[in-house]
């Protein structure tokens, strides 16, 4: 069983940082009874997780353990009387504690799932969300449509001779952990691919992902603020830029407040500054029939269609919403 005794100690959470700057989070203290298996284990972490307020116990347990382990969540299942080594346990119990203080589960285990990639997250970078994989879907379905209409011209049959055997260029602005560009190139190779960041630490991030998933040599990424690295014009637009609201920054979980750089997540007084300014640089740097994608906030459809509408008035525009019917995508289609 395990040894929760409910102490605390004001310590600052391992890598905790926001900003770049650490973080005080407090830490429970929490052991396992030396020889506990694995089911045992994943009880009694799920049970304290749980009563902290976690959302998600279980899964944060399995992943934690089988992070340790170097085992599937399923493999942990078929082991539960496995008994765990002196450093297995503590390695569980340091991470445990971690989770206790909101320590997000991706930057415990140093990864995240995104459209079937495993990337590397760590504080330097955003944690990708499900939420984000309908950019990628609508990027690959605008990449997919050009690619048939190339073919079509190329055979003589319609389309821009011109531009027929060309693939599709995409700009991902705000790219971070490098999650929607890598997607595009690992889904399709009807595209050229850049990703651009401020932040030459998120672009760290990117790069090595890249390499992680032999992507390196299809995606090239550009450190700048927005489309001021782009040399020349492209087709395709997509961002995940910040968009939270600056006074909703402390109603925010505290995995996410605590943990999550703000540089990524925070867009000024109505959240709106980054993304203002993207579409106002747009223009100039999408080719005519391009697409600009748009990540947004819940209640933010209205307002950035409005902004796009300002700058692209002949485009067609609309707001994209998500599996859960919330505002999600901003599309412009030139």
């Amino acid at each position: 069983m395990a040894n929760y005794n409910g102490t605390t100690t004001n310590k600052s959470a391992i890598n905790g940082r926001s900003n770049g700057h650490a973080v005080p989070v407090i830490q429970y203290s929490w052991q396992l009874e030396q020889g506990s298996t694995v089911g045992v284990a994943l009880h009694a972490a799920t049970r304290r997780l749980k009563g902290r307020g976690i959302d998600t116990p279980k899964l944060d347990s399995e992943l934690m353990l089988g992070y340790i382990l170097g085992w599937t969540r399923a493999q942990l299942y078929t082991h539960t009387d496995r008994p765990l080594s002196d450093q297995e346990r503590r390695a569980f119990e340091h991470l445990v504690e971690r989770r206790l203080g909101y320590e997000p589960v991706a930057y415990l285990v140093g990864q995240k799932s995104f459209y079937g990639l495993e990337l590397f997250v760590d504080h330097r970078v955003l944690i990708p969300r499900p939420e984000t994989e309908l950019l990628v879907d609508l990027a690959l379905d605008v990449i997919m449509q050009a690619d048939q209409i190339a073919a079509r011209a190329a055979n003589g049959n319609g389309g821009d001779p011109a531009r027929s055997g060309l693939p599709v260029s995409v700009a991902d602005v705000g790219t971070g952990s490098g999650a929607v560009s890598l997607a595009i190139a690992a889904n399709t190779h009807a595209a050229t691919v850049c990703g651009i960041d401020i932040s030459p630490e998120a672009l760290a991030v990117a790069q090595a992902n890249a390499q992680r998933h032999q992507l390196h040599d299809r995606v090239q990424y550009l450190h700048g603020d927005l489309l001021e690295p782009l040399a020349s014009s492209v087709d395709v637009i997509v961002a995940n830029l910040p968009y939270i609201a600056r006074h909703e920054w402390n109603s925010l979980a505290p995995d996410i407040a605590q943990f999550e750089p703000s540089l990524a997540l925070v867009g000024g007084a109505d959240g709106l500054d980054v993304i203002r300014r993207l579409v106002s640089q747009a223009p100039a740097r999408l080719r005519p029939g391009g697409m600009l994608l748009m990540e947004i906030g819940a209640s933010q459809g209205a307002a950035v269609a409005s902004l796009a509408r300002e700058q692209f008035p002949n485009a067609f525009v609309e707001v994209v919403t998500d599996y859960a019917y919330h505002d999600r995508i901003v599309r412009v289609q030139t």
